[in-house]
């Protein structure tokens, strides 16, 4: 396994992060722990976590992720040597069953770290992120942005100042953002240098094959101001491994599962896809360790966030980080992109 100092923190990370957004709906509590235990034997030291998941969210289910890795820790111990991290939920339709309706205020944030190291079992979280903005920006595949300041929410000072509180209190290591833009993240910065408060380490944005948006504005914003992108949706929800292609829906599959989850089946995203996936074949390589290893090979990139529902698929995407592309191959994905860039933001 490679390892990387995550931005301007002291934590070091695993280059592959173990996602477990699936882990309460798609995955038991065995399940769970079975994924953690292969993970961690191949040299995983990062977790990643967030108090709405699993994924699709309801209230029944809420929090289960955070209690089956909180179980596993009990069970096995060792938590000084792993990075956990977790997410704060942010406002929306879909959350009114997570603290009454969650918002990024400091009364809130104490309550939701509070809740997460109850369930984690842990009395420190190493990256506490907030999991998206509260104001209308353009996140989760939106386009076109609107300026609609009216809806601005908790103002960004009061998070940040929240979030300093708890590192101060040694609840919290290092904090990160989630599904940010460019102004957001440099809000961010500008805060913490003009206030003394703690400057955020990490960005976890969606980046794939698929979705290189991050490299128009943020990439910049990562390098110089030393943050590390955990890059999430590698595979665009299992689209880049081809197994949706010519229509297929594998039985217990998430795009089977959830068919509503259309973000990676455009049809010029699935025209992209055919074209990585054949290049990939062309090589002689599986097509989800190809899009994997792309990813991992970015300079802005802190960590891969990888997730699976069975251990075969999981065994697959961790032998990725022995993968290293060639010039050639590099320029050939390229074409590919010139030709359909980020069909699926």
């Amino acid at each position: 396994m490679e390892y990387r100092i995550l931005g301007g923190s002291e934590l070091r990370v695993s280059a592959l992060c173990l996602g477990s957004m699936t882990w309460g709906r798609q995955n038991s509590e065995a399940q769970a722990h079975a994924q953690l235990d292969l993970a961690v034997a191949r040299g995983v030291n990062f977790i990643d976590s967030a108090e709405m998941y699993p994924i699709p969210p309801n209230a029944p289910t809420q929090g289960l992720t955070e209690r089956y890795i909180g179980s596993w820790l009990a069970a096995r111990g060792g938590r000084e040597q792993l990075v956990i991290a977790t997410k704060a939920a942010g406002p929306g339709a879909a959350m009114q069953h997570i603290r009454g309706g969650p918002r990024l205020n400091r009364e809130q944030l104490r309550t939701a770290v509070e809740g997460s190291l109850t369930r984690l079992r842990t009395d420190y979280i190493d990256l506490y992120q907030l999991h998206w903005p509260e104001r209308s920006a353009n996140f989760f595949g939106q386009l076109d942005y609107v300026h609609r300041p009216e809806r601005d929410g908790t103002p960004l000072l009061e998070s940040l100042q929240a979030l300093a509180e708890l590192v101060a209190e040694g609840k919290v290591r290092a904090i990160g953002l989630s599904n940010e833009t460019p102004w957001g993240v440099m809000r961010f910065v500008q805060l913490a240098e003009q206030f003394g408060l703690p400057r955020v380490v990490s960005l976890q944005n969606p980046y794939s094959l698929l979705n290189r948006s991050v490299e128009v504005g943020l990439a910049e914003v990562l390098l110089r101001e030393k943050l590390g992108l955990l890059a999430y949706s590698p595979l665009g929800f299992g689209t880049l491994s081809g197994k949706y292609l010519g229509g297929a829906r594998p039985r217990d599959a998430r795009l089977t599962l959830f068919p509503s989850y259309q973000r990676y089946s455009t049809a010029a995203g699935i025209a992209a896809t055919e074209r990585y996936v054949a290049l990939a074949r062309e090589w002689g390589l599986q097509p989800a360790q190809l899009a994997l290893a792309f990813v991992t090979s970015r300079p802005f990139v802190g960590s891969t966030v990888i997730g699976a529902t069975r251990l075969h698929q999981l065994q697959s995407n961790l032998d990725s980080i022995r993968l290293r592309l060639s010039a050639e191959q590099l320029a050939a994905l390229a074409a590919v992109h010139g030709y359909y860039s980020n069909p699926c933001p």
